[in-house]
């Protein structure tokens, strides 16, 4: 579970370099920490999944009916397009100091800030929050400058791609990620977000701010997120309104999506579960690594890039080919994305789920490290934040009682992300009545989501190296 490769290893590693007593050497080969989930919380998950699957089956006709409620209505007090140019700014200084500052990714705010904070704490602030990029996006200020300035409000056609443009970027940035050399670089990662960001903001200016919703991974990818949230926001002109529900009550009023946006969720779930297995003793062996001798990324681009794609091959077809076995079985009418585009969106509380779940660990430990690199980011004694210097500790995980609540944590993460799923699913075909009305159109799907409930607890069970 980790960010940007070799990072939270590197972290780990130094944290256990600190908290011994005397010299430290250095080792040859490339130890981390191993924790895994306890096999009797994946024997466990996998019963509970059948046991509540069952009930919740049994129990459709008194689902939950997902009520959006509304707690407050005001006015805007922050211009949206002021907190833009604020991401602008700060994304500006980051890269400064990423092209500039130190090259050791533990002493440098751009790879530390990106990989914990981007990646990570965003992500699970938008799953708690709503949609909290939208307000920082760096693109969106920027782009209607240019285009009020060049006196240019036309389109190009990019529109009409619908969601590949994202699917493109997301593939892009997940190798980046799992498979190239050096993610974790902060010359190297300052140089990829310059020419990420280059490219959005000219295809932006060609197309408008509006495309951008639909055409920048990132952005999509936290929409998306974000639609979990019990709590979010609406912003209509000038007005703000706050709104609360249970968990996924935005996702039942969501359209249903189209094929491109399924493309995009199918590489996103692919991507996470690929994260898990990639350093597993089974991936590793499979491939013919030893993993407590392992010879490096360079050696394994070739496969892992195969891996990523066999992976989004196997998450797509799985689903896919559920969807249509159930239409199939259910003798459900009509085309195939009729049915696709509306059941896909119950996959968005299991990406969710698997995102908390995946990087909770790389929460608590590299982000130590970034808060101590924002409390004093010059490393000269500085407490920026107000936060007395403190050392990065990795105590907590020998702890018994808080590795124990981590996990029952994780495991419930997992478990809530699959009974999520399939209520929402129940709820939107409820709303389809021939779907509804044939009980066995249902039975491949929730065959599909108990299997890959018990194959996300048991990538968390398993040891991994690396």
């Amino acid at each position: 579970m980790r960010p940007g490769g070799a990072l939270p290893r590197r972290m780990a590693l130094a944290a256990l370099a600190a908290a011994q007593p005397g010299g430290v050497l250095a080792c040859a080969l490339p130890p981390s920490i191993i924790l895994t989930l306890p096999t009797g919380h994946y024997l466990a998950g996998a019963g509970a999944t059948v046991a509540l699957t069952a009930v919740f089956a049994a129990a459709s006709h008194r689902l939950p009916a997902f009520r959006t409620h509304v707690l407050w209505r005001g006015r805007q007090w922050l211009p949206g397009m002021l907190t833009s140019y604020l991401g602008l700014v700060l994304m500006i200084g980051l890269l400064f100091l990423g092209f500039h500052g130190a090259r050791d990714p533990m002493h440098n705010l751009l790879t530390l800030v990106f990989w914990t904070g981007v990646w990570v704490v965003l992500p699970l602030a938008s799953i708690l929050l709503g949609d909290l990029w939208r307000g920082l996006n760096p693109w969106t200020a920027a782009v209607r400058l240019v285009r009020h300035v060049l006196g240019w409000q036309g389109q190009i056609g990019l529109a009409r791609s619908g969601y590949w443009p994202a699917v493109l970027g997301l593939f892009a940035f997940t190798w980046f990620q799992l498979v190239s050399l050096h993610p974790d670089d902060p010359l190297t990662l300052a140089q990829v977000i310059s020419a990420y960001w280059l490219v959005i903001f000219l295809l932006g200016v060609a197309e408008g701010e509006d495309w951008v919703r639909q055409g920048e991974f990132l952005t999509v990818y936290l929409t998306f997120l974000s639609r979990i949230a019990p709590i979010w926001r609406r912003d209509q002109g000038g007005r703000v309104t706050l709104c609360a529900g249970l968990p996924g009550a935005q996702i039942v009023a969501m359209p249903p999506l189209p094929p491109s946006a399924i493309a995009f969720l199918t590489l996103a779930l692919a991507a996470l579960t690929f994260d898990g297995l990639i350093e597993t003793f089974f991936w590793m062996s499979l491939i013919g690594e030893n993993p407590l001798e392992f010879t490096g990324r360079s050696a394994v681009q070739g496969v892992n890039t195969l891996g990523l794609l066999a992976a989004w091959a196997l998450t797509a077809g799985s689903i896919l080919g559920a969807l249509a076995l159930g239409k199939r079985m259910g003798r459900v009418a009509g085309p195939f994305w009729t049915l696709a585009g509306p059941a896909m969106l119950a996959f968005l509380a299991i990406a969710a789920g698997y995102h908390a779940a995946h990087y909770l660990m790389t929460l608590l430990t590299a982000g130590q490290y970034a808060l101590a690199a924002l409390n004093d980011p010059f490393f000269r004694g500085d407490a920026l934040l107000g936060l007395e210097p403190f050392y990065i500790s990795m105590g907590f995980l020998t702890d018994r009682g808080f590795m124990t609540a981590l996990w029952n944590t994780q495991f419930a993460l997992i478990l809530g992300a699959h009974l999520l799923a399939l209520l929402l699913a129940l709820r939107l075909s409820a709303q389809d009545a021939p779907v509804s009305a044939r009980p066995m159109a249902h039975l491949p799907m929730t065959v599909l989501m108990i299997g890959y409930t018990v194959l996300g607890l048991w990538i968390l069970s398993s040891p991994r190296g690396a």
